[in-house]
């Protein structure tokens, strides 16, 4: 169970599929507009449950709690091979030589 004040991830959903703008593409259109949220909890909440929060620009934001102390999962992907001889075909263009900064 998160505790009040607690720092979590809201979900939400804020227009069905029927609900959608009509000149939305048909794959957006065919699924609902979901918002997350991340902020401190206003109340004890379990995951799953509904759940108020407050943001860092003070907002009051209600949703159902996923998750507890959200981390960031994002990254910048695989390393690629051809970007490395690229990266050190231009040093050699702009600096003679791979050794230089």
């Amino acid at each position: 169970m998160a505790k009040q004040g607690d720092w979590v991830l809201i979900k939400s959903t804020i227009l069905q599929p029927d609900q959608r703008a009509p000149q939305v593409p048909g794959d957006t259109a065919g699924v609902p507009l979901v918002q997350w949220v991340k902020g401190r909890l206003t109340a004890d909440a379990d995951i799953g449950q509904p759940a108020q929060v407050i943001t860092r620009t003070g907002r009051l934001v209600s949703g159902a709690l996923v998750e507890e102390a959200p981390a960031y999962r994002h990254s910048f992907g695989s390393f690629i091979p051809e970007l490395l001889k690229v990266q050190e075909g231009i040093r050699r263009a702009m600096w003679g030589g791979e050794d230089r900064p």
